[in-house]
């Protein structure tokens, strides 16, 4: 059975970002359309998007044109790089809080990275040499 399907999705696009995002979109409109009055145009329209996010999804997914979906995929990526980059350095951040302090100049706002339990200290910014006193 597996080999069958191996062998189904073979020089097929199958799932990237692109699809991920497009599948949130339908699983997420669906899921309000729920919360919506039944027989509203509301709910019948958010219904109507998952669907078609769905069906659109599964055509990326098992497309066997792989230099469109390629481009599509570049596409979007590149309008959410900002963000995505943004995410991510907060997640490292979030990550960092345990074993650091990370505080902000108040000179340039340069993010400065500290070890947490060094008492008062003097930090002297990297970027533009203000000093400044934090307790650590």
């Amino acid at each position: 059975m597996r080999e069958k399907f191996i062998k189904f999705m073979q020089g097929r696009h199958g799932v990237d970002d692109y699809a991920k995002f497009t599948m949130g979109v339908a699983i997420v409109s669906i899921i309000l359309s729920i919360f919506i009055r039944k027989g509203s145009f509301l709910g019948a329209l958010l219904d109507t998007i998952g669907l078609l996010a769905i069906i659109y999804t599964y055509y990326r997914i098992l497309s066997r044109d792989l230099g469109k979906r390629y481009q599509e995929n570049q596409k979007y990526l590149e309008k959410t790089n900002k963000l995505r980059i943004r995410f991510r350095k907060e997640k490292s951040m979030m990550k960092q809080r345990k074993t650091h302090h990370i505080y902000t100049c108040p000179g340039c706002g340069q993010k400065i990275r500290i070890p947490r339990g060094k008492g008062k200290i003097e930090i002297e910014c990297p970027k533009c040499h203000t000093k400044f006193v934090k307790k650590s």
